[in-house]
């Protein structure tokens, strides 16, 4: 029952957004993949960016790149931590945000993301399953689905305009790195 308003309030919320020209991307996970690489492509099929898990480190490293190869974020787990926490770098080292697990409620779950450069985001959803929805300053900027594909292990981000797709993008990529720790 609770689960069906939520979903009929999500489906709301996406009609009304759908005029705010959302970017949309897949994100489909190769499983049987040296290094965990996979690609995620644009709403038109073409590779955008890649995710190049780097294997034989001391920590879990994914670099995140653009279609050309240009490393754009490098991403880490945090060694000593309490809560899970992992960072997004830029190419040149510099910390450009932090992700961290807020809370877990028997709904949903919350996360944390600390922008250096900018407003904060709040992640809210149903992480492990890539049904949660990415907030900054109270409007959602990102909404991640796999109810709009059929393939196994493929999901959806859709992304609004004006804001940095490739960060949102490393957010989704480390959310998913944190709730499959096993993969």
């Amino acid at each position: 029952m609770f689960r069906e308003r939520r979903q009929e309030r999500r489906e709301e919320r996406r009609e009304e957004r759908r005029g705010d020209d959302m970017v949309q991307y897949q994100m489909r996970q190769k499983i049987v993949s040296i290094g965990d690489d996979f690609w995620i492509e644009d709403s038109a099929g073409r590779r955008a960016y890649k995710v190049d898990g780097k294997a034989l480190r001391v920590r879990d490293t994914l670099l995140l790149e653009d279609a050309n190869g240009t490393e754009l974020f490098k991403i880490q787990a945090r060694v000593v931590r309490v809560r899970d926490t992992m960072e997004i770098e830029a190419a040149d080292g510099r910390k450009v945000a932090t992700v961290k697990k807020a809370m877990i409620t028997p709904l949903r779950e919350r996360w944390s993301v600390d922008v250096e450069d900018g407003p904060g985001y709040e992640v809210q959803g149903n992480i492990v399953d890539h049904e949660y929805t990415v907030e900054s300053e109270g409007r959602t900027i990102a909404e991640v689905s796999k109810r709009w594909f059929r393939i196994a292990d493929t999901y959806g981000v859709e992304v609004a305009q004006g804001v940095e797709p490739a960060l949102v993008l490393a957010v989704t990529v480390v959310l998913d790195a944190m709730a499959h720790p096993d993969r």
